[in-house]
């Protein structure tokens, strides 16, 4: 028979899946995937609930509804200064995920270059890959994860089409400084490329932190695509809503693919994600708040188990070095401890595509407390069972 697309075919399932379908085998405590275990706010779910009932439940307007793409447009401006204009410059997709897939598809040719960094979210490579592009990946390297102005300059090149910056960055919960920024945007008006950003992580960011859109700096407005996600901002990662916004140029051609790949997204869950996008101050730094509680009680116990915790400025996750404890392989500690301890959590070396760090783990801390103190003690009884059997 005929082959099949080789960027698919053969591609193993992804790591989030595996580790997800292991845990519920063993009766785990899924700390693996990156979702909450709470719902999100009633009052949005009311409203998608309402919508439900009473409004029309027909093909709403290929770009979204009015009400989300002009709550975008709002957004924007209120949170980061930016004029957009609703009818040109927003797009809602069917997540974040949609939004990536219908940028690579309009924007990507066989024989461009992509700019990505590394520890990267699994389905970037194979976008990539899939729009006949080559990566040039940029390694940022545990446990600050900052970036070497060196390797961003040679991973540029003529061939550059675009560079994708995930920031706030999963898996590595890196927030890049704005000196950061304002170096990858330099790097991208001298190449004439274009940014493709995944901000869903932008309202969840710690330690006084704000997020700062590379839309924002000089250059950047006409070349910066941002992408943002109701399933982070609202934790409500089952409802696939994410918006695009970008200068009319480039959502033009990318609004063309999201026509040709779902076409629309469900309309009661977009004007509910409307309503939510304009929740007062107060439901942001909430949301953030109660993440940083969250992270600060698990890095210290984490810490107090004896691993190597690294700096967590925003996002879910928390990753850990779990060298200071003997463990040499990710993978295997990943799956040992599914079995043994009943906690799963993700190795870090599947966010590269080769040669990644091998002590390194990633921790969601997105749970209800007594859920994340129930993995700390498995596996506090887990380490010290190890530890009584090699003395």
């Amino acid at each position: 028979m005929k082959t099949t697309n080789p960027v698919y075919t053969g591609l193993p399932t992804t790591v989030f899946e595996v580790m997800s379908r292991l845990a519920i085998e063993h009766g785990a405590i899924n700390l693996g995937q990156g979702f909450p275990d709470v719902d999100g706010p009633d009052d949005v779910k009311r409203v998608a609930a309402e919508e439900l009932t009473s409004g029309l439940n027909q093909y709403p307007p290929m770009m979204g509804v009015i009400e989300l793409r002009q709550a975008v447009a709002a957004a924007n401006a209120r949170f980061y200064d930016l004029d957009i204009d609703w009818q040109e410059e927003v797009l809602v997709t069917s997540g974040a995920t949609e939004a990536l897939s219908d940028c690579m598809a309009a924007l990507i040719e066989p024989g461009d270059e992509v700019v990505l960094f590394e520890p990267l979210y699994d389905c970037y490579l194979p976008l990539v890959r899939r729009a006949g592009a080559t990566p040039r990946l940029v390694r940022l390297t545990p446990p600050d994860w900052r970036l070497d102005e060196r390797a961003l300059a040679a991973a540029f090149s003529p061939r550059t089409k675009a560079i994708l910056l995930n920031d706030p960055l999963n898996p590595a919960a890196k927030v890049f400084s704005d000196d950061e920024r304002a170096l990858i945007a330099e790097t991208v008006v001298r190449h004439d490329a274009y940014a493709i950003c995944d901000e869903v992580y932008e309202h969840i960011v710690f330690d006084g932190r704000r997020h700062r859109p590379l839309m924002t700096f000089p250059g950047m407005r006409e070349r910066a695509i941002r992408i943002g996600s109701a399933g982070k901002t609202f934790s409500l990662t089952g409802w696939k809503v994410g918006y695009v916004t970008a200068a009319p140029r480039l959502t033009d051609p990318i609004t063309k693919a999201h026509q040709f790949t779902t076409f629309t997204t469900p309309p009661n869950l977009q004007k509910a994600v409307a309503y939510g996008l304009g929740k007062g101050d107060n439901y942001y730094a909430s949301l953030a708040g109660e993440l940083e509680a969250k992270r600060d009680r698990f890095a210290g116990d984490l810490a107090r188990l004896g691993f190597a915790v690294a700096p967590c400025a925003g996002t879910y996750f928390i990753c850990a070095d779990a060298s200071p404890l003997g463990f040499t392989d990710d993978v295997a500690l990943c799956r040992t401890m599914t079995v043994e301890a009943g906690v799963t959590a993700v190795p870090m070396s599947a966010f590269y595509d080769r040669n990644g760090p091998k002590t390194f783990v990633r921790f969601c801390f997105s749970k209800r407390d007594e859920v994340l103190d129930e993995a700390i003690g498995r596996m506090s009884s887990w380490l010290a069972g190890r530890a009584r059997a090699s003395a």
